[in-house]
């Protein structure tokens, strides 16, 4: 008989790799990817793999590092901090030096993307203009 002083613990919601990757909005392919990378672990419940609420957790960080341009291994060394460091002083710093590196590194694409568009402006600016110039030509030797 239960105890009437302990409250019910609800129980762990488990996903299957379908019902993950559609609350994500990934294919299951994708997930297993990451599986098969060790980023997740499931449980099995016979032949079947069962996402907790954990791997829920950690697909969020890994589909957000990707967006974000971090490396798998990158990820992956994030990841392992949650279990190394309970106080997550150590994922923290690690998290402030990958972006401070992201960033760094997304600003000179910046800089070198807006030099090629200046540079592409100025082709096409030339391009109209002798183009525009080969016209009146014909229509002055035509008239």
């Amino acid at each position: 008989m239960p105890d009437k002083t302990s409250p019910a613990v609800p129980p762990e919601r488990l996903y299957t790799v379908t019902q993950l990757a559609k609350e994500l909005g990934v294919t299951a392919r994708a997930i297993r990817f990451y599986e098969d990378k060790g980023l997740i672990l499931p449980r099995r419940a016979g032949t079947t793999r069962v996402y907790t609420h954990r791997d829920r957790a950690r697909m969020i960080l890994i589909l957000r590092g990707k967006r974000l341009g971090f490396s798998l291994r990158e990820i992956r060394e994030y990841l392992e901090l949650y279990t190394i460091d309970t106080s997550q002083a150590s994922q923290i710093r690690l998290l402030l030096k990958l972006v401070r590196a992201r960033l760094a590194a997304l600003e000179e694409q910046e800089r070198a993307l807006a030099e090629i568009l200046g540079e592409l402006r100025e082709v096409e600016r030339q391009a109209a203009a002798a183009l525009e110039s080969k016209q009146l030509s014909r229509k002055r030797a035509a008239g």
